[in-house]
Order: C-alpha cells, then structure tokens, then sequence
C-alpha cells in the first residue's frame, strides 16, 4: 500500500525515518520524496499488514502519515489521447495499446501528480489524498 508521510519543519532533521525502520524491522520502498527547509513529504510502500506498525512509530516521532488509497483518476471522456501523461509518467502508469489507445495502469501510480499538471484537458485528477 501506498503511503505519504508529512515531517514538519521541527523536526525534518531527524532521523525519524531510519528510526522508525530500525524499530519496528518494517522496509518502506520510496518512491517519491521532495524536502527543504520548511516541510518533508515522502511517498512510499508498505506491506498493508505492516501499516499500523509503522503509522504508529512515525507518528510518535512527530510526523503524520496517511494512506494513499485513490490513484489516478481519468476521465476517458475528456482525455483525447494526446500522449502528454506517458512522455512524463516516472512510473509509466500510461501506455499505448496496439491501436493506440490510451492504456491505465492505476496500480503503478505514485501518485506525484507530474501528468495531472502536464494534461492540456484536465482529464486526469488525483483522489483525495491531499
């Protein structure tokens, strides 16, 4: 499962993760980080059934961790196929079949919201995962 932890300001010099790592013996897979002076926000996976360990170390440390459980949404009316999402996906969510038609992999999305900003249509949006 996907999750998305938040390290606020006082404390994202800390080691919280590798703590938590290192405590509870639970492996997170990133995918996706972005940190600087005010905030960290980090994407990664977790076996679902090591989730509450984990949610619960973190959030003893201070920071606040949330489930990513809706994916990419696309709307296949609005979408015309013009290839934007698949030249920027990191995690090729997008493909092509063989008549050329727009394909979802909704299980590869990390949900960076890198092709909602490239969609000339807005025919792509993020659940509410804030």
């Amino acid at each position: 499962m996907k999750i998305k932890i938040n390290i606020s300001s006082d404390i994202i010099t800390k080691p919280i993760m590798a703590e938590a790592i290192l405590e509870t013996g639970v492996l997170l897979n990133i995918s996706q980080a972005h940190f600087d002076r005010s905030r960290g926000e980090v994407v990664a996976d977790v076996l679902e059934d090591k989730f509450e360990m984990m949610c619960e170390s973190l959030t003893s440390k201070g920071a606040v961790v949330k489930k990513l459980d809706t994916p990419i949404n696309w709307d296949e009316n609005e979408c015309v196929e013009c290839g934007a999402c698949l030249s920027v996906c990191p995690t090729k969510v997008f493909s092509l079949d063989d008549e050329f038609n727009l394909q979802v992999d909704e299980t590869k999305c990390i949900q960076c919201g890198t092709c909602v900003a490239m969609c000339p249509h807005n025919a792509l949006s993020l659940g509410n995962n804030g």
